[in-house]
């Protein structure tokens, strides 16, 4: 393939705190070693007024330019219309999207001017792969600049029915920008679908087969491509993980009880008022787990700008003190609430030690903690994952007690049967959970997408 160019909101740029780099971005930047190219982005920074041009840094043989957004564009593109529209849009959330046009210009600005900044950067021959929600309307403000270069889009958030895009005043113009890509890739069926039932019945485009659709005067692919995570790596994480100091003091404070867990980036899309609630009604439910099982959530703050994250982190804090001031006792914390963020190699340890690991998000593209807890089992004992059936990972992951995150009772008896499961069963659902997660890796997922996007022809602007 020809050099790749990746694109995304945020930009991982090696430093000293490169270790603490994502799966994905891992993912990113060994296939930017593999063949060279440019990663650009956004730099995080927040300055008086967005960069004329991107800043240069070079670790070949990748080259990582980085746009610093002023506080305007900031506060617009992404706080505004990516975070306080397309999120909860896309999340299914319409109470929450607030349409305001003033964001939805800033959305669109800071897309030309990534545009613009990109552009003179690309050689003729670059193939450039897009990344998410936030950057929507890139390849089509990258065409109307020149650029015929192969171009693929991957959404990493759900893709949401078309009554519920129809909702959005723009959703036209940003279906029109999805079809300017030569791939558009989702992460399950059920977002393809939304899709194509889009360009079918609102587009008046055409389902053509093989992937392939045509809509507004242009032929691409519409494919599922389900991410994953690093094969063999969250696996051998966790089998050393009895080595750390926090997995030891994790194991000496639980006394002997078994460990429920739930990891999740604090936002509203991850269902934690209701999984707090579902917790509550199983301690209701089932007495004899009281003082026999410890809850453990980690929620790491996000987008702390946003008033409605600000409120969930309220609320959270407010129910869990409830539920251990109700049911905890002198030796005995019902619901251990943590806001910090942990490293991967204690995640795997506290993840290995959990007999239950409770996944049930509202609504998500895939929500790769699910596989993650999987891959730290014990495959002599494994503990048994409770998911939602709105995870994308619920497609693949049909061995876990698949619930509606909606249904407190539901939840709370999956709990329960999560808990007194029998051994031989749990060995087996976890045998065929983790055979799915080693197949569906984050190296089947990228190189999948790559390959597809290396057949493309070039297009025309």
């Amino acid at each position: 393939m020809s050099r790749l160019v990746v694109v995304s909101n945020r930009v991982a740029v090696p430093d000293d705190q490169a270790a603490r780099a994502g799966g994905l971005a891992v993912a990113l930047r060994e296939a930017l070693q593999n063949y060279g190219g440019i990663w650009f982005g956004w730099s995080g920074k927040i300055t008086a007024t967005s960069a004329t041009e991107p800043r240069i840094i070079e670790h070949p043989p990748v080259t990582y330019a980085v746009v610093d957004l002023g506080r305007k564009d900031y506060n617009e593109y992404y706080n505004g219309f990516a975070n306080r529209t397309l999120w909860p849009l896309f999340h299914y959330r319409m109470s929450l999207a607030e349409f305001n046009r003033g964001n939805y210009a800033g959305y669109l600005r800071v897309n030309a001017l990534f545009a613009e900044q990109l552009r003179p950067l690309l050689e003729p021959d670059d193939t450039i792969w897009i990344h998410d929600y936030h950057i929507l309307p890139l390849g089509k403000e990258l065409r109307r600049l020149g650029a015929n270069n192969r171009m693929g889009i991957f959404l990493h958030t759900p893709f949401p029915a078309m009554e519920v895009l129809l909702a959005l005043p723009s959703h036209a113009r940003l279906a029109r920008s999805l079809c300017s890509y030569d791939i558009v890739g989702f992460q399950t069926e059920n977002d393809r679908r939304s899709f194509n039932d889009y360009i079918l019945h609102e587009a008046r485009g055409e389902i053509l087969g093989n992937d392939m659709v045509r809509a507004y005067g242009r032929t691409f692919k519409a494919k599922v491509y389900p991410i994953g995570i690093e094969k063999g790596v969250m696996a051998q994480t966790s089998m050393m993980s009895s080595k750390t100091a926090a997995y030891r003091r994790l194991e000496k404070s639980l006394g002997g009880r078994k460990l429920m867990i739930g990891v999740d980036r604090l936002d509203y899309s991850k269902g934690l008022p209701e999984r707090m609630e579902a917790y509550q009604r199983f301690l209701e439910k089932f007495p004899q787990h009281r003082n026999e099982v410890s809850f453990m959530q980690i929620a790491p703050l996000s987008r702390s700008e946003v008033p409605e994250y600000k409120a969930i982190r309220q609320q959270l804090e407010t129910m869990s003190g409830n539920i251990n001031g109700r049911y905890g006792d002198f030796d005995w914390t019902p619901v251990r609430y943590l806001t910090k963020n942990f490293q991967r190699n204690v995640l795997a340890g506290f993840f290995r030690q959990a007999q239950v690991g409770v996944v049930t998000p509202m609504r998500d593209g895939m929500n790769l903690v699910a596989k993650e807890y999987v891959a730290s089992q014990n495959p002599q004992d494994p503990g048994m994952l409770v998911l939602s059936r709105f995870a994308g990972a619920a497609r693949e992951l049909e061995s876990a007690l698949l619930v509606n995150p909606y249904d407190r009772e539901d939840v709370a008896d999956a709990m329960d049967r999560a808990l007194t499961m029998s051994l031989d069963e749990r060995k087996e659902r976890w045998t065929e959970m983790m055979r799915i997660v080693d197949e569906q890796s984050l190296e089947t997922w990228r190189n999948t997408f790559l390959d597809d996007l290396s057949k493309a022809p070039f297009s025309t602007p």
